[in-house]
C-alpha cells in the first residue's frame, strides 16, 4: 500500500478528506483548532513534494442545504495563518466553479472547497456525488480519522475512483499506529480508565478490552449503574436501570479473565447539578437521599492513581466526573496528571473521545500523552474491533 512519506505528488492535484469539523463561536471565530493543526503536516508534505492540495471537509449538521454558520469559509483566516499562503474557496465543493478552480491550480497552491455536508448525497454515500469530488483531483488521500466510519462519499465511495493513487495522510496513519501499539502491542500492565455518562455506549469496548487489559478502572457517570448492580444506594445519580444486569456481566467476566476490575470508593456529591451546589463526600454506595455524585473522592483517586503509575500502557477514555465544572473537575484533573505522570516515566498513553480530549486540552496537557486521537465515535469502533470503511476503502486493492 502506498504511504504519504513514499507517495510523489510533484505535479498533482490532491484531495484531502479533512476533518475540519471545529467549533465556532457567535462571531464565527474557532475556539479550537486542534484538528486543523493535526492535518497541517498532511498539507504541508504535498506541498513541499511539487503537489497541489484541495481540501473538503464537512461543518457541523446542516439540515437543508447551505448555511452562514456553517460554511468553510469562516475557517480561512486559521487556514492562511498554518499555512503562511494564500488559500482559495470554492462556494460549492462540486459543479463548474470547483472544477474550473481545482483545474487552475497549480503546484504550491490550496483550494478549500464549500461544506461537503450542504448536500445530502455526501452523508448518503452516493456514488454521483462521489465522483464529482474524484474528478476535481489526481490523488486521494483520507486524512479524517474522526470520519472513518462512516461510509460517506467523501470518506469511503470516493476511494472507488482511485484505485491505485489513493493513501492515508498522517492524522489517519498516526492513529492506526497508536491506537495498534495500544491494543495490538500493548506492554503490560495495560491500564485501560473509561469514563463519561453511560454504560450503553461504552459496553462493547468493555467487553473487547476484558481480553487485552491488566486493569480496568471505571468513573463517570457510569459508575453508579454499576453500584446499583451490587445493590448500594446512589441518591439521584445518574443510572441506567437497562443495564443493571450488564454490569453485573460485567463485573463477573473481569474476574473470569483475571482482569483487576477497579470502582470507586468514595463519591464527591452535590445537592443539584450545579457548579455552585452544596457538596459533601461520602462512601460510593452511600449517596444520600436527593443528592447525586459529581466526581470521585480523594481515596479513589489515590487508588485509581497508584495504578496508572504502575502501567507500561494506558488507554483513557471519558471524564471522570462534571470536569466542566470547577468544583467538580478535581477527579478528572488528578487521573490527567497521574497519566501525564507515567508517561514521562516511560509508558504509552493514549487519549481519545471528546471528554477526555476536551479535559487534557483543558488542563493543558495534549502535549504531555503519548497520543491524543482526534477520532470520537471512530476510536471507540475501531477499540471496539470493527473494521471502518473509511480504513477499509483505502486497504482494499
Amino acid at each position: 500500500m502506498k504511504t504519504i512519506d513514499t507517495y510523489n505528488f510533484k505535479n498533482k492535484r490532491a484531495i484531502i478528506r479533512v476533518d475540519f469539523n471545529v467549533p465556532l463561536n457567535s462571531q464565527y471565530e474557532i475556539t479550537d483548532d486542534t484538528r486543523i493543526r493535526a492535518a497541517m503536516p498532511t498539507v504541508q508534505k504535498i506541498l513541499a513534494d511539487g503537489g497541489s492540495v484541495i481540501l473538503m471537509s464537512h461543518l457541523g449538521r446542516p439540515k437543508e442545504g447551505p448555511e452562514e454558520k456553517f460554511s468553510l469559509v469562516h475557517l480561512i483566516p486559521t487556514l492562511e495563518e498554518k499555512l503562511n499562503l494564500h488559500v482559495q474557496f470554492a462556494p460549492d465543493c462540486i459543479g463548474d466553479q470547483a472544477r474550473q478552480m481545482a483545474e487552475n491550480l497549480s503546484s504550491g497552491e490550496v483550494l478549500l472547497l464549500e461544506n461537503l455536508r450542504f448536500y445530502k448525497e455526501e452523508a448518503k454515500g452516493n456514488k454521483e456525488f462521489a465522483e464529482k469530488l474524484a474528478g476535481l483531483a489526481d490523488v486521494y488521500v483520507n486524512d479524517a480519522f474522526g470520519t472513518a466510519h462512516r461510509a460517506h462519499a467523501s470518506t469511503t465511495i470516493i476511494a472507488n475512483f482511485f484505485p491505485e493513487e489513493k493513501l492515508f495522510g498522517y492524522v489517519i496513519q498516526n492513529e492506526l499506529n497508536s491506537i495498534d501499539s495500544v491494543i495490538g502491542q500493548s506492554r503490560k500492565p495495560f491500564t485501560a480508565i473509561l469514563g463519561g455518562a453511560k454504560v450503553s455506549s461504552k459496553i462493547t469496548i468493555i467487553e473487547n478490552l476484558l481480553s487485552k487489559v491488566d486493569n480496568l478502572i471505571i468513573g463517570g457517570g457510569m459508575t453508579y449503574t454499576f453500584v446499583k448492580a451490587m445493590g448500594g444506594s446512589i441518591g439521584n445519580s445518574l443510572v441506567e436501570t437497562d443495564y443493571i444486569d450488564t454490569a453485573k456481566k460485567v463485573m463477573e467476566k473481569a474476574k473470569e479473565a483475571g482482569v483487576k476490575l477497579l470502582l470507586p470508593i468514595d463519591s464527591v456529591n452535590g445537592d443539584a447539578f450545579d457548579n455552585d451546589a452544596k457538596r459533601e463526600t461520602s462512601s460510593i454506595d452511600a449517596v444520600p437521599e436527593n443528592w447525586l455524585g459529581m466526581d470521585i473522592g480523594d481515596k479513589t483517586i489515590e487508588l485509581f492513581c497508584n495504578t496508572i503509575l504502575n502501567s507500561s500502557t494506558i488507554l483513557w477514555n471519558g471524564p471522570m466526573g462534571v470536569f466542566e465544572m470547577s468544583n467538580f473537575q478535581k477527579g478528572t484533573f488528578e487521573i490527567a496528571q497521574a497519566i501525564t505522570e507515567s508517561t514521562q516515566n516511560g509508558a504509552f498513553s493514549l487519549v481519545g473521545g471528546g471528554d477526555s480530549v476536551a479535559a487534557v486540552n483543558k488542563f493543558n496537557m495534549a502535549d504531555k500523552v503519548s497520543y491524543v486521537s482526534t477520532g470520537g465515535g471512530a476510536l471507540l469502533e475501531y477499540i471496539e474491533g470493527k473494521e471502518l470503511p473509511g480504513i477499509k476503502a483505502i486497504r482494499e486493492k
